[in-house]
């Protein structure tokens, strides 16, 4: 449902009974409601279009939040597919994660249960609205939907969408509520002691800090994506060229784009050709002193500029990128190390050994060998959808699907056993 009303501790109060019925559907009545909701987005498309038109006529084509906030008959093609990959997965809840008899007889088991209420303050990324409401269905969670008012008429399109298959199926209303886009609506969530089990914000660093910063309930943080592609000494240069274009420039507004090539000062001679797919996207590069001279005449001169120091660490969300030398394998990692956002990093290499160091010692969530960074995605990890990427270490790291949205609790079976 979306609420209008500002009566806070009631909708939560309802959010949570909400939270208790979803606990107890069968599994199979879930999937039944994912695959519904499936057929009502592909029909509802004209609608979903046309309400996400309205979002984006007030916001610049040229704001990197454009391309997020955007959607499209392919896009909603793909977030019905989402919606039926979630269903066709496997339920978590109630698996045993470990099982044991205890010498005094007790049995114990450890099995998954939901989070209960589930709270998700986003940006302008419709998407976010479907995958959440799916995940949280699946996983027995009630959510709470905090959009950003970039995206207001979208959002509230989706649940327009959503509600009736929900109620045909006997669901509360309070099973996934749009809150209003206000910050009225963000402080009454982040203090929902009591209320909320979690939340997850997605969206900029400014929303996340401010997110962390300011919330009484539990939050697992999903950061921004400052991404690295370090090219070894050793790199393949047609694997390179095809992986930095892919991570670059497949969709820049995502945050496993690519921010940073870094480039062993070995191969500073092949850097022309591993940024010729660049260069026909289009992308701006700002690099270092040597990485400059060696483009220099050899990359269009409109796109290329001297990086200054702010350009590392800079999450770009647009086709501009940033280039530093190293001189080695440790180079790399120390700068990755200081600019890095723990989100998503790779290295292109034929050295066994740099593959597996850099493996090992990169602190990411997503670390890859010679593949791109555009793979870090729910639903190409299989989890069928994401609710976020996760750059913290505490309960969910990387692409946060079903298990993520999972809790556990012990069982104790016993047959009048008393502790002396």
């Amino acid at each position: 449902m979306t609420a209008t009303a500002t009566d806070y501790p009631a909708l939560f109060a309802a959010t949570q009974r909400a939270s208790y019925a979803l606990a107890a559907c069968a599994p199979a009545a879930t999937d039944a409601v994912l695959r519904e909701l499936a057929a009502a987005v592909r029909t509802e498309t004209p609608f979903l279009l046309a309400e996400n038109a309205r979002d984006l006529a007030l916001m610049p084509a040229a704001d990197p939040r454009h391309d997020r906030l955007r959607l499209s008959a392919e896009r909603l093609a793909g977030i019905a597919a989402d919606l039926e990959n979630v269903a066709a997965l496997p339920s978590p809840l109630g698996q045993a994660l470990s099982e044991q008899t205890l010498p005094n007889g007790l049995h114990l088991s450890k099995v998954r249960v939901p989070l209960g209420v589930v709270g998700i303050i986003y940006e302008a990324r419709p998407n976010v609205t479907f995958d959440s409401l799916a995940l949280c269905l699946k996983t027995g969670n009630a959510c709470l939907l905090k959009g950003g008012s970039d995206a207001a008429h979208s959002n509230a399109a989706a649940l327009a969408v959503a509600g009736p298959v929900l109620a045909r199926h006997g669901l509360p209303p309070a099973a996934a509520t749009l809150l209003p886009p206000d910050r009225a609506a963000t402080a009454a969530l982040l203090g929902a002691v009591g209320w909320v089990d979690v939340v997850i914000p997605r969206g900029s660093q400014g929303l996340i800090d401010y997110v962390r910063q300011n919330a009484r309930v539990p939050v697992i943080e999903t950061g921004a994506g400052v991404v690295h592609t370090y090219f070894d000494a050793s790199g393949d240069l047609a694997k390179g060229a095809a992986i930095v274009a892919n991570a670059k420039t497949r969709r820049v507004s995502v945050c496993n784009a690519l921010d940073c090539l870094l480039i062993h000062e070995s191969r500073l001679v092949d850097l022309p050709a591993l940024a010729a797919p660049l260069a026909a996207a289009g992308v701006e590069i700002f690099a270092d002193a040597p990485a400059l001279a060696a483009l220099a005449g050899h990359y269009p001169a409109a796109l290329l500029a001297a990086a200054g120091e702010a350009h590392f660490g800079t999450e770009f969300l647009s086709l501009r990128m940033a280039i530093r030398t190293v001189p080695d394998l440790a180079g790399a990692l120390a700068h990755i190390a200081r600019h890095g956002s723990r989100h998503s990093e790779a290295i292109v290499s034929e050295t066994p050994a740099h593959l597996d160091t850099f493996l090992q010692r990169v602190d990411a969530a997503a670390v890859y060998a010679n593949a791109s960074t555009a793979f870090t995605d729910g639903a190409q990890f299989g989890l069928g959808a994401e609710i976020g990427i996760s750059t913290q270490k505490l309960h969910a790291r990387g692409p946060m699907g079903l298990e993520a949205l999972t809790s556990y609790k012990w069982l104790v079976r016993g047959d009048g056993q008393v502790r002396a």
